[in-house]
């Protein structure tokens, strides 16, 4: 017995350090998961497009507009995993207007493409989401040759909503979100090399700056439809808990993504948000009633955020919008 208890009594202090642990993570977890839009809206009638829509962020989104009536357009890159998501979403919701579309942002081709085939099925687009996103990835070219951040986050959904405007207008009251990020903060607009061409390459410069671009685009594009009845605002979906990061070099080995899932996911855990607590924001941007005459701003927490200063450069805007257009070979 008494080698019994002195086990216990080694163990009893170790069971409430690691209890006390667990606790204080579970705490900090639900503080983390932030604000949420609590609303009631009926979406019935109306026609959205979300880009990155079969998982993460874009699932989630597509999952609550779909709960409430809306139709929506999936448009993704893989239309295999689209599907698979639209399946799971429409048996949950049993909303039959959700549709899979293939849409890769890394081509303007295939933006192009997806856009012709919409108009030719819809008549009407009642709301934009602009959510898919590249993050922190080795160096890469999209088909078009620009930097892979650059490309996709900016660029792929600057031509998109450029093809859409016009239906968007026609369809007002309409509205375009952007999901951008906390990391425009750190971001600035390499004017002398812009694609990323003839730096030592950093991922994560490459992102921000990319970041920075959509809260700039946000800017400049609320300004140009001013009275269409077209609105665009910019938010932050926070930390969540998505596969964004699969494209980091870090993830490339099969012990790398070993140590993510048993190592870092774990201690990250608490302060992540969940997919559908990542999405909140990006709803309230799109659906709240209040939000009508809004436009050209930054939402973080279902609340209005101010934007870094490097946003607020109206000269820098204007300079990327030119930028953009040259590139992508439209004028506005």
């Amino acid at each position: 017995m008494g080698v019994i208890t002195n086990i216990l009594h080694g163990l009893v202090p170790i069971l409430l350090t690691h209890g006390l642990v667990a606790l204080i993570a579970y705490c900090l977890r639900l503080y983390m998961q932030g604000q949420k839009f609590k609303k009631q809206t009926d979406e019935t009638g109306k026609v959205v497009i979300v880009t990155g829509a079969n998982t993460g962020l874009g699932k989630e989104t597509v999952r609550e507009l779909a709960r409430r009536g809306a139709t929506v357009y999936m448009a993704c890159r893989d239309k295999r995993r689209g599907e698979r998501s639209r399946n799971e979403i429409v048996e949950e919701t049993n909303n039959q207007n959700i549709y899979v579309r293939v849409c890769d942002l890394a081509s303007l081709d295939s933006i192009r493409k997806f856009v012709d085939g919409f108009k030719r099925e819809q008549s009407q687009l009642h709301l934009l989401i602009n959510n898919a996103g590249v993050f922190w990835a080795p160096r890469q070219l999209t088909k078009d040759g620009f930097e892979m951040h650059l490309g996709v986050n900016h660029l792929g959904h600057f031509f998109l909503t450029h093809l859409l405007l016009d239906v968007l207008r026609k369809s007002a009251p309409s509205r375009i979100v952007v999901v951008a990020s906390r990391a425009h903060e750190r971001g600035l607009i390499q004017v002398e090399d812009l694609n990323s061409d003839h730096c030592v390459y950093d991922e994560g410069v490459a992102y921000c700056q990319s970041k920075l671009a959509n809260i700039l685009f946000t800017r400049e594009l609320a300004k140009r439809l001013k009275g269409t009845g077209v609105t665009v605002n910019a938010v932050n979906p926070g930390i969540a808990d998505t596969e964004i990061a699969r494209n980091m070099m870090f993830f490339q080995t099969p012990i790398a993504q070993y140590v993510a899932e048993t190592t870092l996911k774990p201690l990250f855990w608490s302060v992540m948000k969940t997919p559908k607590n990542g999405a909140q924001t990006t709803l309230f941007a799109a659906l709240d009633p209040d939000l009508n005459q809004v436009s050209g701003v930054y939402f973080s927490e279902c609340s209005l955020k101010q934007v870094a200063p490097v946003g607020c450069d109206d000269k820098m805007a204007k300079w990327l919008w030119a930028k953009s257009e040259k590139w992508t070979g439209i004028s506005y």
